[in-house]
């Protein structure tokens, strides 16, 4: 995983919410020649996500501190497992700790649930996405974090990609509207996806040429109609066809049997539940 700017900006936010008064009962307690051993440990099963951010936490605190990974990001462990081994002067490892663990947890709860619906798909060809729905200044961690879970990334941001949504249709007036201001301008490279909540508005998508459309907030059975429709519709150039909306680990195994390509779904980021994951320390002579 590349640190980037945005990434040490976060790191350095992060550590300064944390530390902004100092560490008053560590530094009480231990001194510059104090040293400690610890293990990273999963207290659940996991999907392992995040372990350059956590070095990169630890080290921006003290260089001096080391972190020994068993396991490379995507490996599945069970709850139990030791995933590292952290040694360096114990008041640092202790300033570093919960912000290197809030990274790390998230990360690793949102690649374990990624792999839980990729599993629930295993029996269609349909592959999971994430959103939007990110946490603010978090996204391209989210995104990550989703890819080493095994699903594919949606847009990064609004310039990633055309998506003609509700209100740009009623603002247009129609989406044959929307999607022929949208080809008048918009660069060539750039795919045009439409979003659509009918069967009249799927046929009016394919009828303009979108490249993808996205079902969204649909039945089973209507999108399985709507795959139907489109698949007759389109031809020789085949729609890509996305389903969305109100996606959850119950749901998407029967989404993906409607013949749909991809499913996006906003809970693998917004709503994720972090892993849990300790940090257990001992002293060293």
């Amino acid at each position: 995983m590349l640190i980037t700017p945005h990434i040490e900006r976060l790191i350095d936010m992060a550590l300064d919410e944390d530390l902004a008064g100092g560490d008053v009962t560590t530094e009480a307690i231990f001194g510059p020649y104090d040293h400690t051993t610890g293990t990273l440990l999963a207290k659940q099963d996991v999907v392992q996500c995040g372990r350059d951010l956590f070095d990169a936490v630890m080290h921006r605190v003290d260089s001096t501190i080391e972190v020994e990974w068993i396991f490379p990001d995507g490996a599945e462990v069970v709850s139990g497992t030791e995933l590292a081994t952290i040694k360096g002067p114990t008041a640092s490892v202790l300033m570093g700790e919960r912000v290197a663990l809030n990274f790390f947890q998230r990360m690793c709860g949102i690649a374990t649930k990624t792999r839980r619906f990729v599993e629930e798909l295993a029996d269609s060809e349909a592959d999971i996405a994430d959103t939007r729905k990110t946490l603010p200044g978090f996204r391209l961690l989210d995104k990550v974090a989703v890819r080493v879970g095994g699903g594919r990334n949606h847009r990064m941001n609004l310039g990633g990609g055309v998506m003609i949504k509700d209100n740009h249709i009623a603002a247009a007036g129609s989406i044959y509207n929307a999607v022929d201001r949208v080809r008048a301008l918009a660069p060539h490279t750039v795919r045009i996806e439409v979003e659509v909540t009918t069967m009249e508005e799927l046929e009016e998508a394919v009828e303009a040429a979108a490249d993808i459309i996205m079902l969204d907030n649909m039945s089973v059975e209507e999108m399985t109609a709507c795959v139907k429709r489109a698949r007759e519709l389109s031809g020789a150039r085949p729609v890509i066809l996305e389903a969305s909306g109100n996606v959850t680990l119950e749901t998407v195994a029967a989404i993906g049997k409607t013949g749909v390509d991809i499913i996006s779904s906003g809970a693998l980021t917004h709503s994720v539940k972090a892993a849990d994951i300790s940090l257990n320390l001992q002293s060293e002579p």
